[in-house]
């Protein structure tokens, strides 16, 4: 008898020859109430040694995970400086896994970290990985095929570490101008949006759902963007969302493609819609959106995973935050997990308290019949995945995987590919050799495409790189999320009016929100919008190097009082914006 028969034989589940619905009903049959109530807490994690807790997020050890509270399923926060690292901290995860008593793989997931943008709430920096423009850039390009071979290589590289579950893609609309989180959306049409994030399905997923495929798990239905005031309902002041234009149906049609697309997974958002016909408490708890109609209506048998945090206050850097539990902030930590659960949802992100929800099957709260049809669509995906198979990766070739130089290559003709020119009075493209002043480029590269001098008056040309605005607010968790007005502040507008006085000046703006660039438009000699680019990236488009090709994802509205006036559920709804969705020179 060989050492797979005898494991086939102790452990029937592990025989690849069955069904996987049978392969999951064997393993479920065979799992305590503590065993499955494991599954349902996606929690992040962190690269280190598997039995330290880590003090910067505030997490018990991987050890106490796995073997006390029974989890296998993590959000992996951070990078490390290989994509090796990554793969053997993962394999040393997976074998503290497989030492359990049923041996039950880790899945772990991720949210992006292909591109320039660090917020532990949100993204990653690219570290190791190739570097593309945020989605919002993937979106200037207007090329489905490009979105999908980004997702590919992304596939490539997360599966090369382990990572076999993407929080993303995020098919939002971006209808309302200052939303935090723009940056990863397809944009304001919900045309291009579904166009775009089915693409980038299939590039996650592959042609077919399997070994080789990431799982998606989009996000956040039925739609993030309608936010009042702009606010993200990360905070308690952003839990409301409003459509005072009455299209919420609209806010759907992303959500539709992306499921005909074949989406294995959906988050929730954390906003509670207000004056609608759906309850007014935040998406994760609403049994009215997520059984009514993500599984009714819309007939969606996948795993519904909650936002992170919905269950109990936090500690991030130091600060309190209360639990989003937006329109039940009344009901304790116990009545919020049944809620989520008679809502319709299987897993709880960001929380990692199985005893809630034991003690809630022991009470009859919640039955084991429901547990297991929650329980069901879990494993459902751990062994689509092949993890049952083989949880571990190839140590060695990951370092060859992750960061291949075609894999940058392609990064970098995308981060090109999205610059986008919005004005040009025909200094663009400058000729080679002139004298270069820069700010917010690195000098180095900056001379390889003409002399770098000190001040403006030296200059023949001028490339000024800045940031879109945003308000500081109180918290360090709270300005990773930028917020409030648009408006450049005076200080930075005198500023490039005084280059611009002195040197024929191109302004470059990162516009992870549209950005109010008429005071800089007035005085500028070109304009331009990224959404992640290198230097060397953008001087290749400004110096000719490569066309440019961009077309805005968004309206740039003129002014705030006109992004003030508009409503935020409707798309391209400020009055007379300074640049329309689409616009983008040729140079």
């Amino acid at each position: 008898m060989t050492d797979t028969t005898i494991t086939t034989t102790a452990r029937p589940w592990l025989d690849a020859e069955l069904p996987v619905d049978e392969r999951v009903q064997l393993l479920l049959d065979e799992m305590t109430i503590e065993e499955k109530a494991g599954l349902f807490f996606h929690t992040m994690i962190a690269i280190g040694d598997l039995d330290e807790a880590n003090p910067v997020f505030g997490t018990p050890s991987a050890r106490e995970f796995v073997e006390v509270k029974q989890m296998t399923h993590f959000n992996l926060l951070g990078a490390a400086p290989t994509g090796r690292e990554i793969a053997a901290w993962q394999n040393r995860l997976q074998r503290l896994a497989a030492s359990t008593r049923l041996g039950i793989p880790v899945t772990l997931s991720t949210d992006p970290r292909h591109s320039f943008s660090e917020n532990p709430g949100a993204s990653i920096l690219a570290g190791p990985f190739s570097q593309w423009p945020e989605t919002l850039g993937l979106a200037a390009t207007r090329d489905p095929e490009l979105v999908e071979r980004f997702a590919d290589i992304a596939r490539q590289e997360y599966t090369a570490v382990g990572l076999r579950v993407a929080l993303h893609p995020q098919v939002d609309l971006a209808t309302e101008p200052r939303w935090a989180r723009q940056t990863a959306t397809f944009g304001e049409d919900a045309e291009l949006a579904g166009i775009l994030g089915s693409a980038y399905i299939r590039g996650f997923q592959g042609a077919s759902f399997g070994v080789g495929s990431v799982s998606t798990m989009t996000k956040h239905f039925p739609g993030g963007g309608p936010q009042k005031d702009g606010e993200d309902p990360h905070f308690p002041y952003g839990r409301e969302q409003v459509y005072p234009g009455g299209e919420f149906e609209l806010h759907l049609k992303p959500f539709e493609d992306a499921l005909a697309a074949g989406t294995r997974q959906m988050m929730p958002y954390y906003g509670m819609p207000v004056g609608t016909e759906y309850e007014e408490v935040g998406f994760g708890f609403n049994r009215s959106v997520i059984t009514g109609l993500l599984r009714e209506r819309f007939g969606f048998d996948g795993l519904v995973c909650t936002d992170w945090g919905l269950i109990n206050d936090a500690e991030i850097f130091g600060q309190p935050f209360p639990a989003r539990a937006w329109g039940v902030e009344h009901l304790s930590p116990r009545e919020r997990m049944q809620k989520v659960i008679d809502a319709g949802a299987d897993q709880f992100g960001g929380e990692a308290c199985p005893e809630l929800l034991i003690d809630l099957i022991a009470d009859g709260a919640i039955t084991e019949q429901r547990l297991d049809e929650s329980a069901r669509r879990i494993l459902r995906e751990k062994f689509e995945l092949g993890l049952f198979e083989n949880p571990f990766v190839d140590e060695d070739a990951a370092d060859d995987i992750v960061g291949r130089a075609e894999f940058r290559a392609a990064g970098e003709a995308a981060q090109r590919a999205s610059i986008t020119v919005l004005t040009n009075d025909g200094v663009l493209p400058f000729a080679p050799g002139l004298r270069i002043y820069v700010e917010g480029v690195d000098h180095d590269v900056a001379a390889s495409y003409g002399r770098v001098v000190a001040t403006p008056e030296d200059a023949d040309i001028a490339v000024i790189r800045l940031q879109a605005p945003f308000e500081e607010r109180a918290t360090m968790f709270e300005n990773f999320f930028h917020a409030g007005s648009l408006d450049f502040p005076e200080e930075v507008v005198d500023h490039v009016r005084a280059v611009a006085a002195a040197v024929p000046t191109v302004v470059d703006v990162l516009a992870d929100r549209p950005p109010i660039l008429t005071p800089i438009a007035e005085v500028a000699a070109a304009v331009t919008v990224n959404w992640g680019a290198s230097g060397a990236a953008l001087l290749d488009v400004l110096g000719g190097a490569v066309p440019s090709t961009g077309a805005l994802p968004f309206d740039l509205p003129r002014s705030m009082s006109a992004v003030e006036a508009s409503r935020p559920d409707v798309p391209f709804d400020t009055s007379d914006p300074l640049f329309r969705f689409g616009h983008g020179l040729r140079i």
